[in-house]
C-alpha cells in the first residue's frame, strides 16, 4: 500500500504542477502564450505520462472522483479509497506549494488574482452560473469515468488506456475551461484554492461534491449498462 500511495501522490503532484503550472506560468505569456488549447493539452499529457510511469503500481487514479467512480463501478475496493484520497489531496497541495514558490519569483505576482483556481458565477472565466457549472462538472466527470472504465476493460486494446484517458481529459478541458476553469478533480481544485486563499476556498465545496457525484454516476453507468456480464 505504501508504494501505491506514493504513486498516487506523485501522479497527482505531476497533474497539478503540469496542468495548473501551464495555466499560471505559460497560458498568457507575453506574445507567446499557450492559451486554452495548450493548458488543455498539458493536463492530458500529465495523465498520459504518469499513467505509463506509475499506473501499473497504483492504477493511476490521481483524482478522488476517479477513485470513487472506480469503487462505484466495482473496479476498486472501497476499503482503499480513503488512503488514496488523502494521498491525492496531499499531492495536489504539494504541487500547489511548489507552483506558488515558482510563480512568486516574478515581480507583481498575486495568487489572489486566480492562481488557476476553479470558480463559478463572477469567478467563472466566462461568467457562467452555478447551475451551468454544476451541469458541466457533473456530465464531464461522468463521461471521464465512462472512458476510464471502457479504456481499462479487459476487452479494450491492451496498453492504450493512458492515451485514451489523457485525450479524454484534454477534451474535457477544451470544453469547460471557459465555464469553471475545469476541475473534474477535487485534489486539483484543492491544491491551488488553498493558495488563492479567498473566493476559491469559498467555492471549493462545489468542486468536491459535484465531481464525486459525477464519478459515481459514470462508474454506475458503465457497471450497469456496459460491463460484460
Amino acid at each position: 500500500m505504501s508504494k501505491r500511495l506514493c504513486a498516487e501522490f506523485l501522479g497527482t503532484f505531476w497533474l497539478v504542477l503540469g496542468g495548473c503550472g501551464s495555466a499560471v506560468l505559460a497560458a498568457a505569456f507575453p506574445e507567446l502564450g499557450i492559451g486554452f488549447a495548450g493548458v488543455s493539452l498539458a493536463f492530458g499529457l500529465t495523465v498520459v505520462t504518469m499513467a505509463y510511469a506509475v499506473g501499473h503500481i497504483s492504477g493511476g487514479h490521481f483524482n478522488p472522483a476517479v477513485t470513487v467512480g472506480l469503487v462505484a463501478g466495482g473496479r476498486f475496493p472501497a476499503k482503499d479509497a480513503i488512503p488514496y484520497l488523502i494521498a491525492q489531496v496531499i499531492g495536489g497541495l504539494a504541487a500547489g506549494a511548489v507552483l506558488y514558490l515558482i510563480a512568486s519569483g516574478k515581480a507583481g505576482f498575486d495568487a489572489g488574482a486566480g492562481f488557476a483556481s476553479n470558480g463559478y458565477g463572477e469567478h467563472s472565466p466566462g461568467g457562467y452560473s452555478l447551475t451551468a457549472a454544476i451541469v458541466c462538472e457533473l456530465v464531464l466527470t461522468a463521461f471521464f469515468l465512462i472512458v476510464i472504465h471502457g479504456a481499462t476493460d479487459k476487452r479494450a486494446p491492451a496498453g492504450m488506456a493512458p492515451l485514451a484517458i489523457g485525450l479524454a481529459l484534454t477534451l474535457i478541458h477544451l470544453i469547460s475551461i471557459p465555464v469553471t476553469n475545469t476541475s473534474v478533480n477535487p485534489a486539483r481544485s484543492t491544491g491551488v484554492a488553498v493558495f488563492q486563499g479567498s473566493w476559491a476556498l469559498e467555492q471549493l465545496w462545489m468542486f468536491w461534491v459535484v465531481p464525486l457525484i459525477g464519478g459515481i454516476v459514470g462508474g454506475l453507468i458503465y457497471r450497469c449498462l456496459l460491463e460484460k456480464e
